[in-house]
């Protein structure tokens, strides 16, 4: 029997990459549906080759050009709507949408799939509640997919040993070796190129900042229900190993993989089956240099806005930290602020009264997350740019 599969987000690179596995045994596949906002030429195109069922353009321009261009008739919708219309569950839903938009077809979709692999930072970090219950009520599986929660939770798999610590590894980004003077000179096109991965312009500053691997940390707190004293970020320029647990029965163990994201997507869509892809050979030479290294809070003040978090389960503080942060990083790369600015600005927002606040308020809905991302925008924004035309 052939394996449903739906896909968001299958015109970046993240749906690209699950689409090119599936390329490769496409008879075992049945591709239920594809979505997109905006890239209509790339969504035509894997509708030739993988003839979804239906398919969701969010994007009210580029829908309409699709109705009118839709010579094999392919349903197509312009909301997550039609996602209800499925009366059997699909066997497996990656979600690829970056963004805050990757929340609510993440929980349109639980109710009627019994896979679903998040590739959605924004919503495991700030809608983990939301998430969590709607996976427990339907019984829907969860699987992370980002390289480092994949790896834990591979190596957490299978045992009952009590965790000691968790280690999540940071390639440091492209300034790992520079003074910290240097970098308030930064440029955007420095900051974007990432010495291991090959990775969008926001997320490779967040690299540089390192503010994703205190974004990984809380998601690693909720999807693994630990302590954040049990957690720890340490540096590995190779990228060779992405996660290490210690367990308190003496064991620990260090999962390796090459920087390429077929490799989770593969394990998530093949778990449990003796499918195989093709991979480099263990690198001996990485494994004898593996280069360990604390985080200098220095180089790296980001990793401070943990503080903020130790003793928050989930609220609409997360929130807060991941909107401003992409405004900050919106600002960097228009050039309306310099890359020291981007963390600066962030500690203090985070400090606004009006914000601290959100600590006590747990998510409602995905539409309370949505109003809060555009006010915290809008007040960044606002905050940042008059401050920079002031200085």
């Amino acid at each position: 029997m052939k394996k449903k599969i739906g896909i968001f987000g299958s015109t970046g690179s993240i749906g690209k990459s699950t689409l090119s596995i599936i390329a490769q045994n496409k008879k075992n596949f049945e591709v239920m549906f594809l979505s997109t906002n905006k890239n209509l030429k790339e969504i035509s195109k894997q509708c030739k080759i993988f003839n979804p069922k239906f398919v969701i353009i969010n994007d009210k321009e580029n829908f309409l050009k699709f109705v009118r261009s839709n010579k094999k008739k392919i349903k197509v919708f312009n909301t997550y709507e039609g996602i209800s219309s499925q009366k059997k569950k699909i066997d497996y839903t990656i979600n690829a949408i970056s963004g805050f938009h990757g929340l609510e077809p993440t929980l349109k979709i639980i109710p009627h799939t019994k896979t679903i692999a998040i590739a959605n930072k924004e919503s495991l970090i700030c809608g983990w509640n939301l998430i969590k219950k709607a996976i427990d009520k339907y019984k829907t599986n969860f699987i992370p997919i980002d390289s480092e929660h994949f790896s834990i939770w591979s190596l957490l798999k299978g045992t009952s040993a009590e965790i000691d610590k968790i280690y999540i590894t940071a390639s440091g980004g492209p300034f790992l070796n520079i003074s910290h003077e240097k970098l308030k000179n930064i440029k955007p096109q420095q900051a974007i190129k990432h010495p291991k991965w090959n990775m969008g312009k926001k997320i490779s500053i967040d690299s540089a900042t390192l503010i994703n691997k205190v974004f990984e940390l809380i998601e690693a707190k909720k999807i693994f229900n630990t302590e954040f004293r049990k957690l720890e970020i340490i540096l590995h320029p190779e990228s060779y190993v992405h996660a290490i647990v210690k367990f308190k029965n003496g064991i620990t163990k260090i999962l390796v993989h090459d920087t390429d994201m077929k490799i989770p997507i593969f394990n998530s869509i093949y778990q449990n089956s003796n499918n195989k892809i093709k991979t480099s050979q263990l690198d001996f030479s990485k494994l004898n240099n593996l280069k360990f290294q604390k985080v200098n809070k220095k180089l790296f003040p980001s990793i401070k806005i943990l503080n903020f978090f130790k003793k928050i389960k989930n609220s609409l503080y997360e929130t807060v930290l991941v909107s401003a942060n992409d405004e900050l990083v919106a600002l960097f790369l228009n050039g309306k602020i310099g890359f020291l600015d981007i963390t600066k600005n962030l500690i203090m927002i985070m400090n606004l009264k009006e914000f601290k606040k959100m600590k006590q308020r747990k998510p409602k809905n995905f539409e309370e997350i949505y109003k809060l991302n555009r006010y915290v925008r809008l007040k960044t924004y606002s905050l940042c740019v008059r401050s920079s035309r002031n200085a």
